[in-house]
């Protein structure tokens, strides 16, 4: 008798956990769904949704456009961090790629200034997200299927939404607000990760080094944003990316890429472009040559 009671207790207890399980990740689907197809969702003229979703629906090779972009309501910036994430879920690996804001290279689309030559994160100031995903096309002479555009501002929240990330940090440093930047693996919140993908000024790379630091960053968030321990952390994410990230990805396609592509983070490669600097005018740009554009459109076209 007191083995059943005892039974029926488990049982008690085992169906409330479920229920609740259930209940919690009802709530969270609802809240992400309509948060992404809502709040989040902006298509753009330049990106043929419909070949992106028979690709994911194929589990196909696909490319994505993702930008950094600094901007406040009365301004909308520049892409401060521009690069290309391709996924390859046949032979488990991504590539990241990163391209220089100042690269000069030909502005593609409507808005001022296109057709000229000019630094390619002021394609984003000039024509927003599809200037800026047409000249990134243009340039890499290779069709994206999605783009997602995160505010810079936002990437302190998410590190922190996420409970933190961890990189290698290849230089020491004291940032602004007093943090010391060990060499090694280290531990960042939300506001230390803002200075570690901003410095420039003491790293002897300049802006090499600065890129550097974001795709390290930008790894570490897909590689704790999509582990299970991030599951509780969900409700926290979807405000922060509702707030802060637009992408033309709707629910589903997400929910496809998370289940069907989640291999495909397993090895991910990461490239900065590399140019020289010149003045033209009296303005820095990053001459890229046609063999260097060559390398990185073929290293792209391996993953396809």
């Amino acid at each position: 008798m007191k083995i059943n009671k005892w039974w029926k207790i488990t049982l008690v207890v085992i169906g409330i956990i479920v229920i609740g399980s259930v209940t919690f990740l009802f709530f969270h689907y609802n809240n992400a769904k309509s948060t992404i197809n809502g709040e989040m969702n902006e298509s753009v003229s330049s990106i043929d949704h419909s070949v992106g979703e028979k690709k994911v629906s194929n589990e196909n090779p696909l490319s994505i456009v993702l930008m950094g972009v600094d901007e406040t309501d009365s301004d909308q910036g520049r892409s401060d961090a521009l690069m290309v994430l391709t996924l390859d879920p046949s032979d488990n690996r991504s590539q990241l790629v990163s391209i220089p804001r100042d690269t000069r290279t030909e502005l593609i689309g409507e808005g001022s200034n296109a057709g000229n030559y000019d630094k390619i994160n002021h394609a984003y100031a000039f024509g927003g997200t599809d200037m800026a995903v047409q000249t990134v096309e243009n340039f890499l002479d290779h069709e994206m299927d999605y783009y997602i555009r995160m505010n810079i501002e936002g990437l302190s929240e998410m590190v922190d939404a996420i409970g933190g990330v961890t990189v290698k940090n290849d230089l020491e440093w004291k940032g602004k607000s007093g943090f010391h930047y060990n060499k090694g693996e280290i531990s960042l919140d939300g506001p230390q990760t803002m200075g570690f993908v901003r410095m420039r000024s003491q790293d002897p790379n300049g802006d090499f080094g600065r890129t550097e630091r974001q795709r390290k960053v930008i790894k570490a968030i897909i590689e704790k944003g999509s582990s299970v321990a991030s599951v509780n952390k969900i409700g926290a994410i979807m405000d922060v990316l509702g707030n802060n990230m637009k992408t033309n990805l709707d629910f589903n396609t997400m929910q496809s890429l998370l289940l069907n592509y989640r291999s495909a983070q397993k090895n991910i490669d990461t490239y900065q472009v590399k140019g020289s600097g010149v003045k033209i005018d009296g303005i820095y740009y990053l001459e890229v040559n046609e063999k260097e554009v060559n390398k990185v459109q073929q290293m792209i076209d391996e993953y396809h």
